[in-house]
């Protein structure tokens, strides 16, 4: 008998039925003679239609009565299944992430998983049942509800199939596996059939949206098996797993992140510290960093560019407006019209000439690039929002075109 932890996003929970679909999907999993639990999302655009709803009463709430609303997206979608798959004659529970003892810190909307405790899981199984448990939610020391963020529900899976030794991790989605590219922009876009954990966590961190990054990090941490599969299709998915026995290809995808801002503080004192002042402030505030740019000092002056996620854009001007006498800068520009285009692959740190064709096709679409970053299997760039798309084809087609 195996453990398998089953994963649904939101459009595939998002009517009766996809449900009564996900109910078909997880009872013949359950009659193989497996041990099931399955994570669930809200239901399509629940989530956002809870944030409207909140606007329209407080501009501006609090994150942890967000937290409390939003949490209620998930809890619908569990009970929703399990009653579909009582139709089914199975047995089922329904359980909350408190519930289960997931236990989280206190950054409301964007929480992080400290234990999980795992009793009432493994009591449920032992029992003969199918465990749904709702995704995205926590609770904190105080007993408050916790949400981890948006797809959090990811995150949610790998670390109960973290916590029980589970033998297989499905995340299911609206697409079939992960591809060389969004299948939606590009056309010709290839299905890979396996991918490392360090490819997968680079893609989910630049903008692919088929794998949260954090439910990668912690998959590569415990060696959660991960599979990405279609709720729709049902055909065999990407297998994500370490790379040691696997052909490593020079490029394995394009990825697009346009919800980015470029943050320019311009003309601080060329000073040792100023860079410890700035990014220091920025992650008293929880603020994530991704590019950075210094520009040469000249006259005792320079200036520091940095990306951060354009959700963030309003925050980090009131952050930077408030710090204008400590950090003692001449002004700030914040550009939100701005996206991230990426390349990744395992086999780019042996292999030359890579970054020279990646050039090359942005230079032969005409997109000006703004800033660059790289690591061993990554290369990064920034450019203008409306170039975005026409980037990831034209990057696309130069590794992957026929």
């Amino acid at each position: 008998m195996s453990l398998i932890v089953q994963k649904f996003g939101g459009t595939s929970v998002a009517n009766t039925e996809r449900l009564k679909n996900v109910a078909d999907i997880v009872t013949s999993t359950a009659k193989a003679g497996n041990q099931v639990v399955v994570v669930v999302s809200a239901q399509g655009d629940t989530t956002d239609d809870l944030i409207e709803k909140a606007a329209e009463l407080n501009e501006r709430p609090s994150r942890r009565e967000m937290d409390v609303l939003l949490n209620t997206g998930e809890m619908i979608s569990m009970s929703l299944l399990a009653m579909a798959i009582q139709k089914l004659g199975f047995p089922v529970v329904s359980l909350t992430g408190w519930q289960i003892g997931m236990e989280t810190n206190s950054n409301y909307s964007d929480a992080r998983i400290k234990r999980i405790s795992g009793d009432r899981l493994k009591a449920e199984l032992d029992n003969g049942r199918i465990v749904i448990v709702a995704g995205f939610q926590g609770i904190n020391k105080m007993g408050d509800v916790t949400t981890l963020g948006r797809g959090g529900s990811d995150t949610t899976a790998v670390a109960i199939a973290a916590t029980l030794g589970a033998d297989l991790c499905q995340i299911y989605t609206d697409v079939d596996g992960v591809y060389t590219a969004d299948p939606r922009i590009v056309k010709n876009a290839h299905k890979l059939d396996a991918i490392t954990y360090d490819e997968m966590l680079e893609l989910a961190s630049l903008g692919a949206q088929v794998l949260h990054n954090r439910s990668v990090e912690m998959a590569k941490k415990y060696n959660v098996d991960l599979e990405v599969v279609s709720s729709f299709t049902r055909n065999p998915g990407t297998k994500v797993k370490e790379g040691s026995n696997m052909e490593k290809l020079n490029v394995s995808g394009v990825a697009r992140d346009n919800n980015c801002a470029r943050v320019a503080i311009i003309n601080l004192n060329d000073t040792p510290g100023t860079a410890f002042k700035v990014f220091s402030l920025m992650a008293k505030h929880n603020v994530n960093i991704d590019i950075i740019l210094q520009s040469v000092g000249r006259d005792n002056k320079k200036s520091i560019s940095f990306t951060i996620r354009q959700d963030d854009a309003e925050r980090v001007a009131g952050i930077l407006r408030d710090a204008k006498e400590m950090l003692d800068y001449e002004d700030v520009s914040i550009n939100t019209k701005v996206a991230k285009v990426s390349i990744v692959g395992a086999g780019m740190a042996s292999a030359a000439g890579v970054a020279s064709k990646r050039f090359e096709a942005l230079a032969g679409a005409g997109i000006n690039i703004r800033m660059i970053s790289t690591t061993e299997i990554k290369i990064s760039v920034l450019i203008n929002e409306e170039d975005s798309e026409k980037a990831v084809k034209a990057i696309h087609d130069q590794f992957f075109g026929d």
